[in-house]
């Protein structure tokens, strides 16, 4: 018997409505909004592979991420894309031909300059004014003369031609991020006195004559859009909604230059990507809301606007109310790129929804490629064959069991079962998701228990995966006694209880978690005592220590972090929760001493001395003559003594390893119990970030028929190949 397929609830069936954008038409009202996925032009394979699985996955439009149009208007320190030539078309020409197999739009951003550092090219970068480059030191611009912006303009117009030659249905103007565009527009940044500067007409001029070379280039093949930007959330410093950023709509809706508007928020400074690509810790679903609604009362064409949709009811609402005319996503189309599908299939159930974490957006800020706690697949479509939908069935659908039911071990039981393994996941405590528990009862972390809400419900439906929960810790001989052949161990990581782990391979004198003055995050979450004075040790450099202090600091105690680095969780930074972190800090008095490190710990009359030492203390020279036993610089002994109740222990993480020590110890009894494999998972294997270690879990279940999954396969490499054809030629000549 089988079952009638499923269909999806009439009452979303206004997603699914065709809408105009200029001489095209998308399918429906979702669509991928320009995302960098950290594979740039180097790796197009990997590009096209995931543009496509979100394609097949039913997004009505997808664009590729900035795109820059010339190497003199380059940014190197980001890996993007690029359309500075013929190899350049080939390639965005295969991702576009992906896209279109599955009836989608394919749209480019074409992104110039600004403030930017050419660090690859060499090339000095014209911009409106003579700017230190942002984030790159000692890096300027040079003020353009009007010659200059012509040849941008006619950089925007042969970039705008080779994407029209490649296939692309929607060309865009990136206006955000202090590109060329923005900063024209800008009172702040445009201090001309010809005329694109002075008067608001003036200022928008380049932006006005940018869109008019797109036009030129679009006739009736290609729709125009433009990103904009549209409150700098900087006040009378930048752009504001109500001052110039409506009336620069206006007056683009009233020339008649765009065919679709996408709308973000934040402006140019090191922060602002934050406040738009917002994390979860601190911006919930739709909190742009208020920003893009304004826009669309003045649009005469369609608004796409993001807000970190997940939820298909809240974009039911988003478009019935007037906020917006299409859906657009960059992160929860990465954390699901059949979102759209499994709507219109009557499966929401089964939408795997962004927790907002930007682990994406740290591997980029990284130069790498991006990464996702949620799918594991997200840009290894191409390099390993992944697909977040289908998996290769096992070739004997024989018994594994997998102990531990945290993130890693969870994934890796999912994955085994999606392949027709029968799968015994034992999990020592009645509830399922491992350390991720006590992690969502932080301060703005709550949607991260989507991690395992996710993967026990989708467990919850399989009758080839038994849970067996509250077991207590599983033994070796318990192992050996189940008759499995293979095994997964899955069983985690702990924070140690010595103090190790900042810049040295020693435990710090005088720190022991057994005794009352010292407290392990673990102990924490179990509800050890605190003091009113609390010293918070953190070389681990995310979102623990900080976390910990924040909940202290809202019962009233008296907090100073400690740090062997120059900032406070430099993992923040990446993932853009950092600045707002700091300004938490602030309001909420949270000391911090940044390059300090723990000498000892000592008890005194009523608390612990913690000796504190600046890790710069020694001598800038060293010795001219190398010197056994002799440390070659002068050695500094300063210390600084803070007393405190309570010393936080968020140094470092160690594997529960012992589980494994005592199978391997056993092995010469493997055969006879018919144990042939025993594989570590995740932060068994070694503590890692959340999203590796869930990507472990699952690569082990996609390779689980290798001689050892705990080594990876090989992988694709997207690289040049000595000896063929380049792109251009040495001596070519550059417009």
């Amino acid at each position: 018997m089988t079952t009638a397929p499923r269909r999806r609830d009439p009452r979303y069936d206004i997603l699914f409505e065709p809408i105009r954008i200029g001489p095209k038409v998308m399918k429906n009202r979702f669509y991928q909004v320009p995302q960098c996925t950290g594979a740039g032009h180097p790796r197009p394979g990997s590009n096209a592979g995931h543009r496509a699985v979100k394609a097949e996955g039913g997004w009505g439009g997808l664009s590729t991420e900035s795109c820059s149009i010339h190497p003199e208007v380059n940014q190197s320190t980001s890996t993007n894309t690029t359309l500075w030539d013929e190899g350049d078309v080939i390639n965005h020409r295969h991702m576009v031909d992906e896209v279109h197999k599955w009836g989608a739009l394919a749209g480019v951003e074409l992104g110039a300059g600004g403030v930017k550092d050419n660090l690859w090219s060499r090339y000095v970068a014209p911009a409106f004014d003579r700017y230190p480059s942002g984030g790159t030191p000692k890096v300027y611009t040079y003020p353009a003369a009007e010659e200059d912006i012509d040849r941008v303009m006619q950089m925007y117009e042969d970039a705008a031609r080779r994407a029209r030659d490649a296939g692309f249905d929607i060309l865009y103007i990136h206006g955000a991020a202090g590109v060329f565009p923005v900063h024209a527009l800008s009172r702040h940044f445009n201090r001309r006195t010809d005329k694109y500067g002075g008067s608001f007409e003036n200022r928008a001029r380049f932006w006005v004559e940018a869109l008019e070379r797109l036009k030129k280039v679009a006739g009736d093949e290609c729709a125009v859009a433009t990103r904009i930007s549209i409150d700098d959330l900087a006040g009378p410093w930048g752009l504001e909604l109500h001052d110039e950023g409506l009336a620069f709509v206006d007056y683009i809706t009233r020339l008649g230059l765009v065919d679709m508007w996408d709308i973000i928020i934040g402006g140019s400074g090191n922060d602002m990507w934050g406040e738009d690509s917002g994390p979860s810790r601190f911006y919930k679903s739709n909190h742009q809301s208020p920003w893009n609604a304004e826009v669309k009362r003045i649009a005469k064409v369609p608004v796409v606007g993001v807000g970190r949709f997940t939820e298909p009811d809240e974009m039911v609402r988003v478009i019935r109310s007037g906020q917006l005319d299409i859906i657009g996503a960059a992160r929860p189309s990465i954390a699901d790129p059949w979102l759209p599908r499994k709507i219109d299939e009557g499966r929401i159930e089964d939408i795997c929804e962004c927790i907002g974490c930007n682990a994406c957006v740290s591997r980029f800020n990284l130069n790498n490629m991006i990464i996702c706690t949620q799918n594991p697949t997200a840009l290894e479509e191409y390099r390993r064959g992944w697909h977040p939908e289908r998996f290769d069935m096992a070739p004997t659908p024989e018994m594994v069991l997998v102990v531990g039911a945290g993130p890693s071990g969870l994934e890796c039981a999912r994955v085994l079962g999606k392949r027709g393994y029968e799968v015994h996941l034992v999990e020592a405590k009645e509830q399922l998701g491992g350390h991720l528990r006590d992690v969502v009862r932080l301060p703005g972390l709550a949607e991260w228990g989507r991690v395992y809400d996710y993967r026990e419900g989708q467990i919850a439906r399989m009758s080839n995966v038994t849970v067996m929960r509250g077991t207590g810790l599983v033994t070796a001989d318990d192992i050996l006694d189940y008759g499995a052949r293979r095994v997964v161990l899955a069983t985690g990581a702990r924070w140690v209880g010595n103090g190790l782990g900042a810049s040295g391979p020693d435990a710090i004198s005088g720190i022991d978690a057994a005794l009352d003055h010292f407290v392990t995050p673990e102990q924490f979450f179990a509800g050890k005592a605190i003091g009113e004075r609390v010293v918070v040790l953190d070389s681990d450099g995310y979102f623990m220590g900080i976390s910990i202090a924040e909940v202290l600091a809202d019962q009233g105690k008296q907090v100073t972090l400690v740090t062997h680095l120059d900032t406070v969780a430099p993992m923040t930074g990446l993932t853009l929760e950092g600045y707002n972190l700091r300004r938490m800090m602030r309001e909420k008095g949270i000391k911090e001493r940044l390059a300090h490190w723990v000498d000892k710990v000592e008890k005194n009359d009523d608390g612990v001395d913690v000796f504190l030492y600046d890790l710069y203390r020694d001598g800038s020279r060293r010795t001219t003559r190398p010197e056994t036993g002799i440390y070659p610089r002068r050695l500094g002994n300063a210390v600084d003594i803070m007393s405190c109740d309570s010393v936080i222990l968020c140094t470092a993480r160690e594997s529960k390893r012992e589980l494994y020590d005592d199978l391997t110890a056993l092995k010469p009894r493997w055969k006879e119990a018919g144990l042939e494999t025993v594989v570590r998972s995740g932060d068994c294997l070694a503590p890692r970030y959340l999203a590796d270690a869930i990507f472990d879990g699952h690569r082990i279940a996609r390779e689980f028929e290798s001689a050892n999954p705990e080594r990876p396969r090989a992988i694709i490499r997207e690289r040049q190949i000595w000896g063929h054809e380049t792109f251009p030629k040495l001596g070519d000549h550059v417009v």
